[in-house]
């Protein structure tokens, strides 16, 4: 077993958003505010702007009974957004100061809903996301972020400045590149993180101040540079599909033969992938709206043209051999785009695992079974 470097230790002990985030506490008891986020369409520089930590939902990937959510939603509720609220009722973020959500679909709009209703938190606002990329949308979208900021404000008591937008974009910008760089090493043969590594480190980036992450992230660059790992598989495999923050499940998938290298999630490549342009578009609100509208997009997004190139760039410069899926049941945007996304990669030659999941669920005995299947199915189409 390879040695860990020493900033990855540092940075998985950070990946958990509860309480006993050393960061998140030392956060707290500066007197500042936690400000939690639950879709990538909500632009943390805004959050960090206004001297508040932007921190995810990310749920509980150990925790499979709902039962107190489900009181509060229908069963047809993703997982993922009950798994959020369960945690939310059982007092896991009693840290937390606000919510800002996206109204990317309805699971994540009743979220918000049940949360505004039973004032978990004294600050909630949904940011309304356009479905469409175009001129109009743009402007729509700016209007959106302009309110978010002005509600945000009010609720601070501090003015949310240009100059601090600036700020907040430059360092933002700065974990942008610094994941790109980790990302790129995925491109060697023989990889030095394996895709469960990964996965902690992208939960810590949005679990902890940017400076501290950006801190740790070029002390780990540098030890594997001076230390290089290599991290082995028999298949380069890319994962997709709905909210992914579970280690286990991609560690599932590394112990039967997979090499995981690249992602296409919310919660991984989408998350990070682009930059926010201020020498192109002056104005840190035009700019965010640029940025976070045109990012890698999110599947209820049209047209689904750039999003279907994009995903195919990612498989060429990755070199990837196959793609597993996972959906959390009742993930719309994300179950009716999937076909788009299967033909896709059927023509670029590649098979596909399709798993129907409940949120958390790993390296269950069911999930197992269908991904052990799966590469013996590749190695028997490797042999042939």
């Amino acid at each position: 077993m390879q040695q860990i470097p020493a900033a990855l230790a540092d940075i998985q002990n950070l990946s958990v958003l509860s309480s006993e985030n050393e960061a998140i506490r030392e956060w707290k008891n500066s007197g500042k505010k936690v400000i939690a986020f639950q879709c990538t369409y909500v632009p943390e520089e805004i959050i960090y702007a206004a001297g508040a930590l932007p921190v995810r939902l990310i749920g509980d990937s150990q925790l499979a009974n709902y039962d107190e959510a489900n009181a509060y939603m229908y069963s047809n509720t993703c997982s993922f957004i009950r798994n959020c609220l369960e945690l939310v009722l059982r007092n896991r973020y009693t840290f937390l100061d606000g919510l800002a959500a996206g109204s990317t679909c309805d699971c994540s709009r009743r979220l918000a809903d049940v949360w505004e209703h039973y004032r978990y938190t004294p600050f909630v606002h949904v940011i309304g996301v356009p479905r469409k990329i175009s001129p109009s949308a743009y402007e729509l979208y700016k209007l959106e972020l302009r309110q978010f900021m002005d509600k945000l404000a009010e609720y601070l008591n501090v003015p949310i400045t240009e100059e601090a937008l600036r700020k907040a974009i430059e360092v933002y910008n700065r974990r942008r590149q610094l994941l790109r760089e980790l990302y790129n090493l995925n491109k060697q043969d023989t990889p030095p993180l394996s895709g469960s590594e990964l996965m902690s480190i992208l939960n810590a980036s949005a679990a902890v101040p940017p400076e501290i992450f950006n801190n740790l992230l070029e002390r780990l660059l540098e030890e594997l540079k001076a230390n290089p790992r290599q991290v082995r598989g028999q298949f380069r495999i890319m994962i997709g599909g709905s909210p992914l923050n579970n280690p286990e499940f991609i560690r599932a998938v590394e112990e039967h033969g997979g090499l995981v290298v690249i992602d296409e999630l919310c919660t991984g490549v989408r998350y990070w992938w682009e930059g926010v342009d201020l020498e192109r578009y002056g104005g840190p609100v035009e700019a965010l709206s640029r940025r976070y509208l045109h990012n890698f997009a999110c599947p209820r997004m049209e047209p689904s043209d750039d999003r279907l190139q994009r995903i195919t760039r990612l498989v060429k410069d990755y070199r990837v051999e196959a793609v597993i899926t996972q959906m959390v049941r009742y993930c719309v945007p994300q179950t009716l785009e999937q076909p788009l996304v299967k033909d896709l990669l059927h023509e670029l030659g590649l098979p596909v695992l399709e798993l129907d999941v409940e949120y958390g669920m790993g390296g269950t005995g069911q999930i197992t079974t269908r991904i052990q299947a799966f590469f013996e199915m590749l190695r028997g189409r490797k042999s042939g």
